[in-house]
Parts: C-alpha cells; sequence; structure tokens
C-alpha cells in the first residue's frame, strides 16, 4: 500500500520560491499564469501488513508531526 502526502503553504504564508518560479515562467513566455505555489510531495510505502485503518493513522500523524510544519503549512494524504 502507498501513501501520498502533499504539503502545501497556507494561502497568507508569502511564497518566494513560488514567485520566483511563477517570473521565470512569464519570461518563457506563458503569460497567462496568476500565480505558482510550490510545495512538496512524499510516497509513503506501508508493509503489506498493515491495515487500512493502522495505515491512516500512521501517515496521518507522520504527516502532521513531520513532513509538516503546522504553523504555515497545510497537508493532504491520499492513499
Amino acid at each position: 500500500m502507498k501513501a501520498k502526502v502533499y504539503v502545501t503553504l497556507k494561502p497568507s504564508v508569502l511564497d518566494p520560491q513560488g514567485k520566483a518560479i511563477h517570473h521565470s515562467v512569464e519570461l518563457l513566455g506563458f503569460e497567462n499564469i496568476s500565480d505558482i505555489r510550490q510545495g512538496k510531495f512524499f510516497e509513503i510505502a506501508l508493509a503489506d501488513s498493515v491495515s487500512e485503518s493502522e495505515a491512516r493513522a500512521a501517515v496521518e500523524k507522520i504527516a502532521k508531526d513531520v513532513l509538516a510544519n503546522p504553523v504555515i503549512e497545510d497537508y493532504r494524504v491520499e492513499f
């Protein structure tokens, strides 16, 4: 079983890396892009012996406690 964790900055947090990427995209001629925000993606492989509920609980805890800074970041877990 694999879990996917997406971590993004909260909308109220400034994203200088996203702004730099947006500027570069504009320089390449893409004019219809209004905003770009960067984030992080994690893929977590779990043992086959783990139940879905145990896996979900473990990955939620990992995302909340390790992968994301809850003060400035949001996260989403998918299986």
